[in-house]
């Protein structure tokens, strides 16, 4: 019988290979899915931890803050300086928990509810990450040496060396350097791209004065350094860096001495004093009294300190002399008389009849004179501008008009800023008729034109305005630009003339010689200021109303409060015959140009002008 013979079980092979195909599958399925899984727990469930982890982890960039310049006075006495001072500050990413680090460091150091709230202010503005945000500035050696025995149980705080601003006059020159203080939301807002790249790692920013209007002098610019950092954000090592460049330093025209010297002329009365060079329109003194310490808005102000300087009723962060509008009184009457002689409306030679009051034809009313029985029966020009005549001015001021006495007191500043180099400057107001309709709606009538010649009225002009007519007086017409910096990183800044009045020179040596008769004249309404002096002066006195007296009734000082009394004011420079310094004086509420303003001229003159042995200077 032949060999059994065996056949293939196809059956049987197709569901063992269908078996093996579906655990295979199973298989697959199973493995994808834990793939999956993770996949979802990497990007999902723990997508923060691990890419903050990866951010940790990493070479990044760290900005070095640029050194500030540095700001001198003009004999190179060190007005703004940088000092090292011992900050802490907390990197928010490297620490576990915020409020619990804050709570721990209150035991150690002493940190208040102002720094934490100006510490989250700072933490919700926009920065880099891993950006060091600091806490408390100053710290003293005690708590250094408690913070370095806890360092093990602070991740994410640091303490390191910065150098903050410090202003070692501290309220002489506030109102005229300013002060820097930290950057704020809107501030940060307001950068550009550019901006926000030169302030990385920079938490100051100049808020007045030259520190402000220099701010981008006196930065300087970013240094970098590439780094590599571990896990947990500490520097591995420095791969790469670049230098910051310091800020440029700068020399102002301004004199410490003489600084000092108006402030203390003031004797603690509410006011300002502006002093320029007449050559060059450099800003010698510009004092706003009182005034405060610029320190304690370096690093942050306290909100108790702050409102005791913002509450205050003498105002001590109010600019006087840039911000503060004032009627001139009697201080532009040279300017409008020399306008009349511009104009051909007088000659030096006329007179006006003075019996102690002026009336316009056809009016009742009575335009009175300071003194109430008048200056004599022929006043000329120079004993108008000499015994400060109002009469004398009613009735230049009525036969010239508004419209030739606005164009010519423009010409020297008046209603307009003078583009001094600070920010926040005000423009006073000097009347038009179209001034007029487009802030009251209505005309313009002849008794506005006489309040206007007194400096009265709706008149108004700040301190720096009239330092700046009065050289203009000084310079024969030539307007030049006030300035406070004379130079930035070493390179001059040269004087700006901005306009050459058109005025004949014979008529501004009238209006000079005029003004020396203020002075030096027997009758001169500030002649008490000239005894003992070894210099000739030109000057010319004011008093400003506060409050309207009505029309028949009398100036009683005793029924005034303090603050309602007349301001007292004066301008002048000296020496006559070759001016040197023009000087602008308002003391508030002192009543009185000739007792109470002029005299604080008179010392800053000596203060500029002579030697410690009494000689004029060379």
């Amino acid at each position: 019988m032949s060999e059994a013979r065996h056949f293939k079980d196809h059956h049987r092979e197709a569901r063992l290979f269908f078996a093996r195909a579906l655990f295979a599958g199973l298989v697959i399925v199973l493995l994808t899915g834990m793939l999956i899984l993770r996949f979802f727990s990497l990007q999902v469930d723990h997508h923060e931890d691990y890419v903050t982890q990866s951010d940790r982890n990493r070479v990044h960039v760290l900005p070095i803050p640029p050194t500030r310049g540095l700001i001198y006075d003009r004999d190179g006495e060190l007005l703004a300086e940088n000092r090292a001072s011992y900050t802490l500050s907390i990197v928010h990413e490297r620490v576990p928990d915020l409020a619990e680090t804050l709570a721990f460091l209150s035991t150690l150091v002493e940190v208040t509810p102002n720094d934490i709230e100006k510490f989250n202010d700072q933490l919700r503005q926009r920065r880099r990450p891993f950006d060091a945000v600091p806490l408390r500035y100053g710290l003293t050696e005690e708590e250094l040496a408690r913070l370095a025995v806890n360092e093990f149980r602070l991740d994410g705080v640091e303490v390191h060396a910065q150098l903050v601003r410090h202003y070692p006059d501290g309220e002489l020159f506030a109102h005229t350097i300013g002060y820097v203080g930290r950057i704020n939301e809107s501030e940060l807002a307001g950068f550009d791209p550019d901006e926000y790249q030169r302030y990385s790692g920079t938490h100051s920013i100049g808020k007045i004065g030259i520190e402000r209007s220099y701010e981008s002098e006196l930065l300087g610019e970013v240094g970098y350094q590439n780094v590599e950092t571990n896990a947990r954000g500490r520097v591995l090592r420095v791969l790469e860096s670049g230098d910051p460049k310091p800020g440029r330093d700068l020399t102002l025209h301004l004199d410490s001495r003489l600084q000092q010297e108006a402030l203390a002329a003031l004797e603690g009365h509410r006011g300002a004093v502006v002093a320029m060079d007449v050559a060059t329109g450099g800003v010698l003194a510009a004092v706003s009294a009182p005034s405060f310490d610029a320190n304690l808005f370096v690093t942050g102000i306290s909100f108790k300190d702050y409102r005791e300087l913002n509450q205050s009723r003498d105002l001590p962060l109010f600019n006087r002399f840039l911000q503060g509008q004032y009627p001139p009184g009697s201080t532009i009457k040279p300017v409008v008389a020399m306008g009349g002689l511009h104009y051909g409306i007088v000659t030096p030679e006329d007179t006006v009849y003075d019996p102690g009051y002026y009336k316009l034809k056809g009016s009742s009313r009575l335009y009175r004179d300071w003194k109430r029985w008048g200056h004599g029966p022929k006043v000329d020009f120079k004993q108008a501008i000499a015994e400060s005549c109002d009469v004398y001015f009613y009735d230049l001021g009525f036969n010239m008009g508004i419209d030739k006495m606005h164009s010519f007191g423009y010409q020297y500043g008046l209603g307009q800023k003078t583009q001094i180099d600070l920010p926040n400057e005000r423009r006073g107001i000097w009347p038009s008729r179209d001034w007029k309709r487009g802030a009251r709606g209505e005309p313009w009538y002849p008794g506005d034109s006489l309040n206007v010649s007194i400096g009265q009225g709706d008149v108004l002009a700040t301190p720096l305005q009239l330092a700046s007519m009065v050289t203009t007086i000084a310079n024969h017409g030539t307007r030049l630009r006030p300035q406070l910096v004379a130079s930035v990183g070493g390179e001059p800044r040269p004087p700006i003339t901005d306009q050459v009045v058109d005025v004949e020179d014979y008529i501004s040596q009238l209006g000079i010689d005029a003004m020396a008769e203020v002075v030096h004249g027997q009758h001169g309404t500030a002649q008490r200021i000239a005894r003992g002096a070894k210099y000739k002066m030109a000057g010319k006195t004011g008093t400003a109303q506060v409050v309207a007296i009505a029309q028949n009734a009398e100036y009683d000082s005793e029924a005034l409060s303090e603050r309602n009394r007349d301001h007292a004011l004066f301008v002048g420079f000296a020496p006559l015959e070759d001016p040197q310094i023009a000087v602008a004086v308002l003391v508030e509420n002192a009543e009185s140009g000739s007792g109470a303003a002029a005299p604080v001229a008179r010392r800053v003159f000596d203060a500029w002008l002579l030697h410690k042995d009494g000689e004029l200077k060379e």
